[in-house]
This record gives structure tokens, sequence and C-alpha cells, in this order.
């Protein structure tokens, strides 16, 4: 990511604009729709081919997108991410959902084959970033002897048994606190798309 992309995207102003844009559109704004489209349009048609998606069907994708965003403006909520996060994942699901729904798969022919690049964009750079920060923040929330078994759990790749064990507590004790933990994450986070 270019300093000049990065700084562009961590805007405040550029990011508040966008929300603001959204707002609108959950209020049925559709000039607010249209500069949505305009501003993402493009970017999200990038993204798609970048990914491996035609021309065509990147398209039908992106029109796919937007329109979610028109009927789920509402559900938009900045505290849990930027307009460009929330836009992307939606667009990410849709395509997964294409992918998925796919029942042959496409063959090319190996003369029109060109190797994607391994750098990430800076789309994605910044949707990992902040999908990050916001599960770092939400971790960061836990009581300490939640955030001991969430640890050992995925940083020591131990069982829960193993935890029980580890820190001489009953295995119970370790379900319940592993219980809370996900809850809380999941409040914390709740739902990207």
């Amino acid at each position: 990511m270019t300093d000049d992309t990065k700084q562009r995207q961590d805007n405040p102003l550029l990011q508040h604009a966008m929300a603001s844009l959204v707002a609108n559109v959950a209020k049925g704004d559709r000039e607010a729709f249209a500069q949505l489209f305009s501003h993402y349009a493009p970017r999200l048609k990038g993204f798609m081919m970048r990914k491996g998606v035609d021309a065509d069907v990147a398209e039908e994708l992106v029109q796919e997108t937007m329109l979610a965003v028109w009927n789920k403006a509402r559900l938009y909520s900045p505290g849990k991410g930027s307009v460009t996060t929330w836009i992307y994942t939606i667009a990410r699901n849709l395509r997964i959902d294409r992918l998925r729904r796919q029942s042959a798969e496409i063959f090319y022919d190996i003369d029109d084959y060109d190797e994607a690049s391994d750098e990430p964009s800076s789309e994605e750079e910044l949707i990992r970033h902040e999908q990050e920060t916001q599960v770092a923040d939400a971790i960061e929330t836990l009581p300490k002897d939640q955030l001991d078994v969430i640890s050992l759990a995925y940083v020591d790749d131990l069982s829960q048994a193993e935890i029980a064990e580890r820190l001489e507590v009953p295995l119970g004790t370790v379900k319940s606190r592993m219980r809370l933990a996900y809850q809380k994450l999941r409040e914390a986070l709740g739902n990207r798309a």
C-alpha cells in the first residue's frame, strides 16, 4: 500500500463523508446512493477481477453488492468498522457465494494465464488491518481468566482438558470461561456484513 493510498483511505473526513452517505441511503436518498456507487463500483470491479473473476461476472457482483448496500444501509454501524470494510466484506461474501453456486469448474487456456500478484491490494490491506485491529481490541476487553483460556487454546494449541490441567481448574470451568469469552467476542465484533 502506497503512503498516498493509505493516507486517502485513513482520511477521517473521507470516512465520515462515506458514513454520512450510507446514513442517507438508509433513508432512501438516491443521490447519496449514486455518490457511493460512483466511488465504490470501479474499485469493487477491480477487486473482483484481481480475485480471478472475469469482467462480466465482476460487473454482476458489483451490481449485487451495491444492491445489498442499498437494502442493508440501515444495518451499517460506524462503530464496527469503516464503510469501505463493510462494503468490501459484502462484496467478498457475494463472490464466495457465487463460487459455491458454480456447478462446474472453469478451465482457462494456458495461453490466457496471467499469474496474479502475490501482493495484496491496498483495499485488501486496509480490510485486513481493520479486522486485525477490531479483533485485538475485542480480545483486550476479555477478563484475565477468559483471556488465559483463549490464549492457551489458540496460541499454545491445547485441548480443553490440557488447559484445565495446566490451570489446575475443573474442565467445566474451562468450558464455561471459553463460552463466555466467545460470547463477549461475538458481541464486540458483531456481524461484519
